[in-house]
């Protein structure tokens, strides 16, 4: 290994290969099969959305730094939202255009491995980052005077890192895990990219240990953030309404409206995975919403703050004429 190199992707790549000689090295994808004609349509739509996720989300990461009106925690936490929306989106995106093209697909087992990782990381940086946000707008409804105290610069950072810190550790424990596992073959899954599911059901193991993990890592992962993000807002709509004014209700909510748009599209589309019954699930349906969830929320996420946030629309349209 060269000098410099060691990291998450190395230390799972060497604990897969430690552990077990499997039989299986590569993966194959299925993804989606007999659509004939539609393959190139849907190809130019997943494209097209790929590109403007990545403009949009790029933009944003642009006009935040470059703009003196959007340097506030806000802005700075949508900056890192932004950043994880490529990162998953690029991380899914480019296999689903492949399967569209050739029907079919391959990737190395350490590849795919490493492509497990970057997504469950993601995932549950949103999950910790939406749930930072939501403090960062209690604390500006809620407690307006001492908000420039609390959410200074350094505990602003402090979040951020320890948001992207823990995200890298509870995705490399749930991946590891995951290595531990022996594959024997078949070699070929009915999906789109490596998610848990069709690549645990690869392995000729007992899973039960893994799946009992992922059920464990869902309590501080997606539970205790949605639970907090309810009750922060819980807290906001109370402090709403003692508000006199109808205008000055809907000024004060407004400043979260993108948050809250952002945070129902999100656990809606994780949630809808879980509450539907996997037998009750057709091979359509157990696609369509993971695509909700990698592909679907990147592309939102900068047309709702772009479209709903008037100081961002003022900052594009002051970068455009000046």
């Amino acid at each position: 290994m060269p000098a410099g190199e060691e990291g998450p992707v190395w230390l799972i790549a060497g604990a897969w290969k430690a552990t077990y000689k499997n039989n299986v090295t590569t993966i194959i994808f299925l993804g989606f099969q007999n659509m004939g004609k539609l393959n190139i349509l849907f190809f130019t739509f997943v494209l097209t959305i790929y590109c403007v996720t990545l403009c949009g989300n790029f933009l944003i990461v642009v006009l935040v730094s470059c703009s003196k009106t959007l340097h506030s925690p806000m802005y700075f936490f949508l900056t890192q939202l932004s950043i994880a929306d490529v990162i998953l989106i690029t991380d899914v995106a480019p296999n689903i255009l492949s399967l569209l093209l050739h029907e079919w697909t391959s990737m190395s087992f350490s590849g795919c491995i490493s492509q497990y990782y970057f997504f469950g990381s993601t995932e549950t940086f949103e999950c910790f980052l939406l749930t930072v946000m939501s403090y960062d707008r209690y604390l500006a409804i809620c407690s307006p005077l001492h908000y420039g105290v609390i959410m200074d610069h350094t505990l602003c950072t402090e979040l951020i890192l320890a948001s992207w810190v823990l995200s890298f550790l509870f995705a490399l424990a749930l991946t590891l895990a995951i290595c531990q596992l022996q594959f024997c073959g078949p070699n070929s899954i009915d999906h789109f990219f490596c998610d848990f599911n069709p690549l645990v059901k690869l392995s000729c193991s007992d899973v039960s240990k893994v799946r009992l993990e992922l059920t464990l890592l869902c309590i501080p992962v997606i539970f205790v953030p949605f639970l907090m993000i309810l009750i922060s807002y819980i807290y906001i709509v109370l402090t709403v309404l003692k508000i006199s004014s109808i205008s000055g209700r809907q000024k004060t909510f407004s400043t979260c409206g993108s948050h809250l748009a952002i945070v129902c599209i999100f656990y809606g589309t994780l949630m809808s995975i879980y509450m539907i019954p996997k037998e009750g699930q057709s091979k359509i349906i157990s696609k369509i919403f993971p695509m909700l969830y990698t592909i679907g929320t990147p592309f939102l996420n900068p047309l709702i703050y772009t479209l709903r946030n008037k100081v961002i629309t003022e900052a594009l349209r002051k970068a455009l004429y000046n």
